[in-house]
């Protein structure tokens, strides 16, 4: 990207939404524009895990403002997220169609584990280069993530359904603080975070733990200004610094206080009076199950990662989805010259596709491209279970992956794929077929398949693919190809068959 580009994140977070904006220098990222407004999506969750419709509104009336800041921006300069409300709520893809609409770019709904990734990435970008282990806590309204790395490497990353508007809702659930109710609350939180203690041990205790403990975002940044106002009030620079002395004291707080309404804290804000009573017993069981003494407050956050993954995604080497799509070919044993071959092949088709239509900026041609690609390198991963339905099995372990970098509507655009490689086409999902951009993709990869079914370099000489823009491709190839390759010339036309079955046309031709 060109220096002075400007690129945004969107955190669709369950109690607040956040917009920041950055502008490119020389390699860097310097702050332009930070807004948040408080939405509460969290606790908008019916019994049934569906939002309401007050809790949808409030989200839409946010983007809707949040896009008019992003007017001007193209799609690769934005990238928005949806955390644990979005993950959990049934009628999700309600709210996302017509946000999406509102917002004027795609949201995606990322996995725990990859909010955890970007929220390291975030942490840790805005940290000095150090080969020190971190610990990086971030407890947002219905998740908390945990992440163990050293310098900006993350060795292990696991999300919790654990957070300040869910134990709010559950522990404090009309704003009244008692010692009951905190001995509870925090006692369920460790009973939830337990099982990180296989992974996360003080480096006092022996190897592979940690040196430096890092809160991120909501929780811990509310109580860091608490703890400051009160206990550095002349400072210029905040120390942002959390100990278990300071939890207590801010305990003794909340009780003295007896109910949220009567809370008067200096440095604490309106939106936040509401969740700290969930947030604070959550903080206090992590302290406690990992026996932190000390938390440092970072200025990263997920957004701030989500802005460093724009920058990695911007060529296929650092595009930590590429790395993922290896590791998950070495891992099921993927047939590498097979899938390079195929690769190979169903880009040139998809070039051939477009090439007339050019319907594409340069910026989306390469995302089909990559895409594609991806799916070429995995359409045989399945086989690793059984070659019987292997398009199945490998369609079935990509939407079960936790694969870094992708979103879970990625990976399931990528499972479609996986799944639609062979056979019939009536399994995939019927509005895979009204996407132009997902069919060619099919298409392309369907016939690369059929072409490179003999495991070698096909002979493509002669062959002529032609798209007209709406439903219809033609495929010619030449007399002598069709005698030189009758098997795959067979499969071509088997292959036409297939498509006439649904509302696109392919003519397949000897020309």
């Amino acid at each position: 990207m060109k220096n002075g580009t400007e690129l945004a994140a969107i955190d669709l977070g369950s109690n607040s939404f956040r917009l920041e904006i950055a502008q490119l220098d020389h390699g860097l990222l310097k702050r332009r524009e930070y807004l948040k407004e408080t939405v509460r999506q969290g606790n908008g969750l019916d019994e049934d895990r569906n939002l309401t419709a007050e809790a949808m509104q409030r989200g839409w009336d946010c983007l809707g403002r949040f896009a008019e800041r992003l007017a001007g921006f193209k799609r690769a300069q934005v990238r928005a997220v949806a955390t644990q409300t979005l993950r959990e709520a049934r009628n999700r893809d309600e709210f996302l169609k017509r946000a999406q609409i509102l917002l004027g770019f795609p949201i995606e709904v990322i996995s725990g584990r990859e909010e955890a990734r970007l929220i390291y990435q975030g942490v840790t970008h805005l940290l000095p280069q150090s080969s020190e282990r971190r610990l990086v806590v971030d407890i947002g309204g219905r998740s908390t993530e945990l992440i163990l790395g050293q310098g900006r490497r993350p060795r292990f990353m696991d999300s919790y359904h654990v957070g300040s508007v869910a134990w709010s809702m559950r522990y404090f659930p009309e704003g009244v603080f008692s010692a009951a109710a905190f001995e509870t609350a925090e006692v369920a939180a460790q009973a939830v975070l337990e099982e990180v203690l296989g992974h996360c041990q003080p480096a006092s205790q022996g190897e592979g733990g940690w040196d430096t403990v890092y809160g991120a975002s909501g929780t811990v940044g509310a109580v860091g200004d608490v703890l400051d106002a009160e206990f550095n009030p002349r400072t210029s620079v905040p120390a942002q610094r959390i100990t278990r002395a300071g939890l207590d004291w801010l305990l003794d707080k909340l009780l003295k206080a007896g109910d949220a309404s009567r809370l008067r804290l200096d440095g604490i804000k309106e939106d936040r009076r509401a969740v700290i009573g969930g947030g604070l017993s959550v903080l206090r069981a992590v302290f406690s199950l990992l026996q932190i003494e000390e938390m440092h407050v970072a200025q990263g956050a997920l957004r701030h990662g989500a802005l460093v993954d724009l920058l990695d995604r911007e060529h296929a080497q650092s595009d930590q989805r590429s790395l993922s799509v290896q590791r998950l070919a070495h891992t099921f044993g993927a047939d590498e010259r097979q899938a390079q071959r195929v690769g190979r092949v169903a880009e040139f088709l998809l070039l051939s596709l477009v090439r007339e239509h050019d319907p594409l900026e340069q910026d989306g041609l390469e995302r089909l491209l990559r895409k594609l690609n991806w799916a070429a390198q995995l359409h045989e991963i399945g086989s690793a279970i059984s070659h019987t339905d292997y398009h199945r099995h490998g369609a079935y372990i990509l939407d079960n992956a936790d694969a870094a970098g992708f979103t879970m509507n990625e990976l399931h655009r990528l499972s479609q794929l996986v799944l639609g490689h062979r056979g019939k086409l009536r399994k995939l999902e019927g509005l895979q077929l009204d996407d132009p951009d997902f069919v060619l993709q099919l298409l392309a990869l369907r016939l690369a398949v059929i072409l490179c079914h003999a495991r070698r370099e096909p002979d493509l000489q002669g062959l002529r693919l032609s798209w007209d823009g709406l439903r219809s491709v033609r495929l010619e190839y030449p007399e002598g190809w069709g005698r030189a390759w009758p098997q795959s010339a067979w499969l071509l036309h088997e292959e036409a068959q297939a498509w006439a079955k649904t509302a696109w046309a392919i003519d397949v031709q000897a020309s």
